[in-house]
């Protein structure tokens, strides 16, 4: 199995704020669905090149958040998308997309790119997303 989760080993972000952040967004996005069935615990840390409790840790915080459910001897599957983030008040939902685009263009000016790479990816990605959320 190929994993939709993609980890950078030098990204500052810690690896499993990088996995859990994956995990959600590949819920929300839609490349994983209710019921899907993620990887086993030892198959994704070995994919990943991760510390098996790593990824442990993260289902279980997902597990907690109602985000997935594990099956004993059977596997994790996805239970639900990530919620709450609608119910924040539109300041508070303003200050934390600003801050996670600064974070992000600071990471992208950091390798290199500019702009107009930026704002055409951006765009792609954008058309993407609608053309799957239509799709359905």
């Amino acid at each position: 199995m190929i994993s939709v989760f993609s980890i950078e080993h030098d990204d500052p972000l810690p690896l499993y704020a990088q996995l859990e952040r994956a995990i959600k967004s590949a819920v929300t996005l839609g490349k994983l669905q209710l019921g899907d069935r993620l990887p086993t615990v030892r198959q994704l840390a070995v994919e990943l090149r991760m510390n098996a409790n790593t990824v442990a840790r993260v289902y279980a915080e997902l597990e907690r958040q109602g985000i997935l459910s594990t099956r004993r001897g059977v596997g994790t599957f996805v239970e639900a998308a990530p919620s709450g983030e609608a119910s924040h008040s539109l300041p508070r939902r303003k200050k934390e997309l600003r801050a996670l685009a600064e974070r992000f263009l600071a990471d992208a000016a950091a390798k290199g790119f500019t702009k107009d790479e930026l704002l055409s990816e951006m765009q792609y990605i954008f058309s993407q997303f609608q053309e799957k959320s239509h799709g359905r």
